[in-house]
C-alpha cells in the first residue's frame, strides 16, 4: 500500500513546502498530469476543469491506484482528494461497456454528490456516465439511471446496499471500490453496511481508500 499525509493546508494550490509528508518508500511524486500517462480525453477534461498541475496528494497517489495498488491516501479536506478519486476512476473505466466498473462509498450525501459531479465534469470528453446513489433522492430515479447503464456509482453505504439488494445495481463488472474518508464512515457506524456491499462484489477487487 502507499500512503501520503498532509497536515498543513486547506488549499489545493498551496505550495508543497508548507506541507509535511510521509510517503511510502518507492512512491515518487509525479509533478505533472502529462507525465501520468492519462488518456488524452481525460487530460482535456482535467485542464478544462481548471487544473494546471497535480496537488501534492495527487502527485503521490494517482499512479499507484492506476497501477492497481490498494492505496491509503491521507490528507485534509481541500487538498485534492475528491479530484484524485475522480481522475483515477476516469482513467480506469472502460467506456465501451455500460456496466458499473467503479463504486465510491462516502460518509455523507454531500460528499458523494460532489464526487459524482467532479467525475462527470472531468470525464465529460470521455462521455463518462456517473450517478450518485444517496438517501433523500428518489429510489425510482436511481433505478432508472442504473438500468440505463452507468460506468461509476458514487454513493452512501445505505442506499448503495439497498440498490445492490434490489439487484438494480449490478456488481459483476466492478473492479474498483473506493472508500472515501473511510475513517469517517467507520466512526459513523457504517461498518456493517460497508461489509454488506463488499461481500456482493467480485473477488478480484482493488480497494483504495482515503482518510481525512
Amino acid at each position: 500500500a502507499a500512503a501520503a499525509t498532509s497536515r498543513a493546508t486547506r488549499r489545493i494550490g498551496a505550495e508543497d513546502e508548507k506541507l509535511v509528508f510521509e510517503t511510502t518508500e518507492g512512491i515518487e511524486p509525479i509533478l505533472s498530469f502529462d507525465q501520468m500517462g492519462l488518456k488524452d480525453d481525460l487530460l482535456r477534461g482535467i485542464y478544462n476543469y481548471g487544473f494546471e498541475k497535480p496537488s501534492a496528494i495527487q502527485q503521490r497517489a494517482v499512479m499507484p491506484i492506476i497501477n492497481g495498488r490498494d492505496v491509503i491516501a491521507q490528507a485534509q479536506s481541500g487538498t485534492g482528494k475528491t479530484s484524485m478519486i475522480a481522475l483515477t476512476v476516469c482513467q480506469v473505466v472502460d467506456t465501451a461497456s455500460r456496466e458499473v466498473q467503479a463504486l465510491i462509498l462516502s460518509p455523507t450525501r454531500e460528499l458523494a454528490s460532489q464526487t459524482e459531479k467532479v467525475i462527470r465534469t472531468i470525464g465529460d470528453f470521455m462521455n463518462i456516465q456517473a450517478h450518485a446513489c444517496i438517501g433523500g433522492k428518489s429510489v425510482g430515479e436511481d433505478i432508472r439511471k442504473l438500468e440505463n447503464g452507468v460506468h461509476v456509482v458514487s454513493g452512501t453505504p445505505g442506499r448503495v446496499c439497498d440498490m445492490i439488494k434490489r439487484r438494480t445495481l449490478r456488481t459483476r463488472a466492478i473492479k474498483l471500490l473506493i472508500l472515501d474518508e473511510s475513517d469517517e464512515m467507520l466512526s459513523r457506524g457504517f461498518k456493517d453496511q460497508i461489509y454488506d456491499v463488499y461481500r456482493h462484489l467480485p473477488p478480484e477487487l482493488q480497494v483504495p481508500s482515503s482518510i481525512s
